[in-house]
């Protein structure tokens, strides 16, 4: 079958590089793609928020199947426009998707269907948000309603640096319209979890659990970002977990969408606390993680474009995913000042001789073809993923190849997976 990929990122790139593996896969197209992307697929200019365009797209390459990466062509109805068409997609309806479109909508959809989570209040006025700073508790958390490429979400220690981010969000509009709302939440304390499901609306399939660092700097200092580096590990979370967290979250999610006539289909991937008193969610997102998505594929070891096929199709009954028992773990080389202000252009070198690593792949995100080579094009320019018979191994192999890989301004973080030894070292 010919098959499209939607998105430009590290997370499409990986998807891309999984399905190519597949014999069920003859064209492999991604729109827009990067520059790693090209090199397992064909690459096609495409507007990503033009959800006509990409409809037409996928008519003109004839695609059997339409894999959407990024959250913003979901959020603005492309699933809708291809069911319109007769055509086949992988991913959530525009109404579906507002559990990532909108924080206040999600939190209301999980205080309306018991999901454990966050107390919180949503705001709509400056005044509003202000006043309900006169009741928390410290730190709090402070996120903006709409999409925001995962620079959204703030953490206020006190009540100035609380004002301070109302204000850039509300007053400033530093964030435009995804700001114009804000959700007030509880300050949860424990560790996170990335817990990713593959749904037809009926069946759930889960994904291997992984764990995110969202913070710029080592031991999660500095801003949030998009994702500095994420590791899979099935330590992360044993089997008593993984069934809590499907019973009292993810099934309950999925029903809840059903009854509330937004049934859901594609992946589903939820941002959990895990606290003393149990999983909470924090977020959703209406689709694969990135970084996560990276470190997942490289355990994977089924056939992804049978199961995705299934389920745009509607029939994932009785499909099993099979994953590697070696930990993987991502760590993402960004530009100098990212999440802020960033240069581009930089030469990359060693890319090659990274991949030639036993284990370790390298994933494009922000890239482009340059005289003589490749060169950085965004915040998060590459994504350094390794497998290991342990995850001590697969980080020290994941390193290894970082430092092959050099341009101007290189950032990244040094402890991607350290939370996952430090949690092997207490059980031993």
């Amino acid at each position: 079958m010919n098959v499209l990929v939607i998105g430009s990122g590290g997370r499409e790139h990986a998807l891309a590089w999984k399905l190519k593996q597949s014999p069920r896969v003859g064209k492999l197209y991604c729109a827009p793609g990067n520059a790693g992307c090209a090199e397992v697929a064909e690459c096609v200019a495409a507007d990503v928020k033009d959800v006509s365009g990409l409809a037409d797209l996928a008519q003109k390459l004839k695609a059997d199947l339409t894999v959407v990466g990024p959250e913003l062509p979901l959020v603005l109805g492309v699933a809708d426009e291809f069911a319109r068409r007769g055509l086949k997609l992988l991913g959530p309806t525009k109404a579906a998707a507002e559990l990532e479109g909108s924080k206040v909508f999600a939190k209301q959809f999980m205080q309306r269907h018991r999901i454990p989570t966050a107390d919180f209040q949503a705001c709509a006025l400056p005044s509003d948000a202000y006043s309900a700073l006169c009741a928390v508790e410290w730190p709090v958390v402070i996120k903006a309603d709409g999409l925001a490429a995962g620079k959204g979400v703030h953490i206020a220690d006190e009540p100035d640096d609380a004002t301070a981010i109302i204000e850039a969000l509300m007053e400033k509009g530093e964030l435009g319209a995804a700001g114009d709302r804000v959700v007030i939440e509880e300050y949860l304390e424990g560790e996170e979890l990335s817990f990713i499901v593959l749904t037809d609306g009926k069946t759930i399939l889960p994904f291997a659990p992984t764990q995110d660092h969202k913070r710029a700097f080592d031991n999660d200092q500095g801003p949030n970002t998009g994702g500095m580096g994420a590791y899979s590990d099935d330590y992360i979370a044993d089997a008593t977990l993984r069934q809590d967290i499907l019973t009292q979250i993810v099934e309950p999610a999925i029903a809840g969408l059903a009854a509330d006539g937004r049934p859901y289909q594609g992946f589903l991937y939820f941002g959990l606390m895990l606290t003393a008193a149990g999983p909470k969610l924090l977020e959703f997102n209406c689709r694969m993680g990135d970084p996560e998505c990276q470190p997942l594929l490289l355990r994977l070891e089924s056939d992804l474009a049978e199961a995705l096929e299934k389920t745009a199709a509607g029939q994932l009954a009785g499909t099993e995913l099979k994953w590697s028992a070696d930990p993987s773990v991502c760590v993402v080389l960004a530009s100098g000042g990212y999440p802020g202000s960033y240069q581009t252009g930089k030469p990359i070198t060693g890319i090659d001789a990274a991949g030639q690593l036993d284990g370790v792949e390298v994933f494009h995100a922000g890239t482009r073809p340059a005289e003589g080579g490749l060169a950085t094009a965004g915040g998060r320019v590459l994504g350094v993923t390794a497998r290991g018979a342990d995850l001590q191994a697969a980080i020290e192999r994941c390193y290894q190849a970082v430092e092959k890989i050099q341009f101007e301004g290189r950032h990244f973080r040094h402890d991607i997976g350290a939370r996952g030894l430090k949690k092997l070292a207490a059980r031993s």
